[in-house]
């Protein structure tokens, strides 16, 4: 019999919670990886898998990156993450959100959603009618909380200047070229940030079209999907879906450095070390992008303003280069080195 445990990417999850109403097409997977530093915290992702199996397989991951990532930005949050399995035509109803939202407010607390790829803030308020346990809700001026896209791109962008100055001893982006895989929220932001500091920008997306706006607002250029992992640049920024960092497209990378957004980029945890041999430095992505999660803890624990979030922002490149300095002092791989000091903080090591 095939169960949870034997997955390859089981990490001893605390608790995997299914729910399912056919009547409304409603299937969903919560995993809770750790609650060892608090609740678990992470978004509800909305995506079209065409077997179940890749969904579990995205929970477990995605929940346990939660746990890294919140450990990693000093959070007092454990880790978890949504599947809503969505159908071909990704049909998402009042009805549906209604569903999610009492499941989780059946775990009483133990897992804290917000939005995530396919959920808006409009969604969370539609699932904050039926539980108390959701982040990234509409805000006032000043006030923390609401869409975490923006403090991701943030993060990234500054994550991504910290990789150019110590690989590339540069301390502006200006005239460097970017290759961008993605063109959504996070994507768009990092884009902004880049193009205002005089980088040139090459932009791919599955949806050609948002590419192209994309790349009109900043002056960039779109390239084929199929072409922006092979692109000579100086930096290749994933910031779409993940496991985009694989044996055989590591092998064909043309950049200096990765540092992007998107979740669970190694498709396995040898491509940290195929990454290392290459000589490519390796932004580990739950540090990188932590931004957002950052503004949503927030604003759920209330312990802060727009001044903590950005601070804590600004610590990111701080935590990047201390793994990447223990990874020349030690000779590991960063993201291997990160893995650790994770497993460390959520009482694992």
């Amino acid at each position: 019999m095939s169960t949870p445990w034997d997955l390859p990417d089981f990490d001893a999850h605390e608790q995997l919670a299914f729910f399912t109403d056919p009547a409304i097409d409603f299937k969903a997977i919560v995993a809770v990886h750790s609650t060892h530093l608090g609740p678990a915290a992470g978004g509800a992702r909305f995506w079209h898998y065409v077997e179940d199996d890749q969904a579990l397989t995205d929970a477990l991951r995605l929940s346990r990156g939660m746990s890294y990532k919140n450990a990693m930005a000093g959070l007092p949050l454990g880790g978890g993450k949504t599947v809503v399995l969505a159908n071909k035509d990704r049909t998402k109803s009042p009805e549906l959100l209604a569903a999610f939202g009492r499941a989780v407010d059946s775990l009483g607390g133990r897992y804290i959603t917000a939005e995530d790829v396919g959920m808006s803030v409009a969604d969370m308020i539609e699932v904050a009618r039926h539980t108390k346990y959701v982040a990234g809700l509409p805000v006032g001026e000043g006030q923390v909380g609401g869409d975490p896209g923006p403090h991701t791109s943030l993060g990234v962008f500054l994550g991504l200047k910290a990789a150019v100055r110590r690989k590339l001893g540069k301390d502006s982006v200006a005239g460097l070229h970017i290759a961008l895989q993605g063109a959504g929220s996070v994507a768009s932001g990092v884009a902004r940030h880049a193009a205002a500091e005089g980088a040139r920008l090459s932009i791919a997306d599955v949806d050609a079209d948002r590419a192209q706006e994309l790349a009109s607002v900043v002056e960039g250029t779109v390239v084929d999907p199929a072409e922006i992992m092979t692109l000579e640049a100086d930096v290749l920024s994933p910031c779409a879906l993940g496991a985009i960092l694989t044996e055989q497209s590591i092998a064909s990378l043309n950049v200096p450095i990765v540092a992007g957004g998107a979740n669970n980029q190694l498709a396995t945890p040898g491509d940290g070390d195929r990454l290392h041999a290459r000589g490519i430095l390796y932004a580990p992505d739950y540090v990188i992008n932590a931004g957002g999660i950052i503004n949503v803890s927030t604003e759920y624990l209330g312990d802060g303003g727009p001044d903590l979030v950005r601070s804590r922002i600004a610590a990111i490149p701080d935590r990047l280069e201390q793994i990447w300095a223990e990874s020349d002092s030690s000779g590991r791989d960063p993201a291997d080195v990160a893995d650790a000091m994770a497993q460390r903080l959520i009482g694992r090591g």
